[in-house]
């Protein structure tokens, strides 16, 4: 018998790192495609704001929130009765959007059945809507609120168009924030002998409102920038008085702006631009609260 021949020694080869692929150049390039148009974005963003405070800088006084629109004398005019509507009509947007878009949510992700081909149906039609451009829901508006409810061009009828606008995008953001809360948390509370109610209402609801809270600001913010909508309603471009109610007229930051910068006179321009400043302030104010809101109150399971 022959001897056997010893194992040939050999150099372990070490495992390829999972998920990891050798760079391509076709990647780096679409990277740095990307990268350059947000650069390109970020530029003209910022060329537009510089141009516009340094249009409005002039008028960036009290006269801009104290004073009243006015055509003859754009020296004194000021947007009061704007920034007082639109913080009518946002409000009441607020009122009648926020509780049906909560419980929507609700509705839809701890009692709908998933099975169901009219909840899946319902589930649909509300992302759809929530892309659906703002001058549709100003059709809308006008032809079943303003004329077939006989509402005319009241705070009402503008709350309620802007309400149809931002609900889709409540309740979206709301079961999202709904959905983050753990399923232990529900069962241990029906272990403990709550009821499907009580449950939603003393523990679902208050871990996810920072989430909902946060939806809610954006969507709201959302709506004090809309000026289509308003337009097609008949939205006064010139209110000399502030509103005393929800059937007043009305005008709001965006129809103003637009009225000023339709004007030939340099000084309108000046007004128009102090006006995007502070609707500006405004929006960054409300999307700072709702920023600050979720990483304060935010929580991650």
């Amino acid at each position: 018998m022959s001897a056997p021949t010893p194992p040939v020694m050999t150099k372990p080869v070490p495992p390829t790192p999972l998920g990891r692929k050798r760079p391509r150049p076709a990647d780096a390039l679409f990277r740095l495609a990307l990268l350059a148009s947000l650069a390109v974005a970020l530029l003209f963003l910022a060329v537009l704001i510089g141009y516009v405070l340094y249009e409005g800088v002039s008028r960036l006084d009290s006269r801009l929130w104290n004073n009243f629109p006015s055509i003859r004398h754009p020296e004194r005019a000021g947007a009061q009765s704007a920034i007082w509507g639109s913080v009518w009509v946002v409000g009441l947007t607020g009122l009648l959007c926020l509780p049906v878009g909560v419980a929507a949510a609700i509705r839809l992700d701890e009692y709908a059945d998933p099975t169901r081909w009219y909840n899946r149906w319902l589930e649909l039609n509300i992302q759809n809507l929530a892309a659906v451009p703002s001058v549709v829901y100003g059709i809308l508006g006008l032809g079943l609120i303003a004329r077939g409810m006989g509402l005319g061009t009241t705070i009402l009828t503008a709350s309620l168009t802007l309400a149809l606008l931002v609900l889709p995008i409540v309740i979206i953001a709301s079961r999202e924030a709904i959905r983050a809360v753990p399923n232990s948390i529900r069962l241990g509370s029906l272990a403990l002998g709550a009821t499907k109610w009580q449950t939603v209402w003393r523990q679902v609801l208050p871990a996810a409102l920072p989430g909902i809270a946060t939806g809610s600001i954006l969507a709201l913010s959302r709506a004090m920038g809309e000026a289509a909508p308003l337009l097609l309603l008949g939205g006064l471009t010139y209110v000399a008085f502030n509103p005393d109610g929800i059937n007043s007229a009305f005008t709001v930051l965006p129809i103003q702006i637009f009225n000023w910068t339709s004007q030939s006179r340099e000084e309108f321009a000046a007004l128009a631009a102090a006006a995007i400043v502070a609707l500006l302030v405004l929006l960054l104010a409300m999307n700072s609260l709702a920023i600050f809101i979720r990483n304060k109150y935010g929580k991650r399971w």
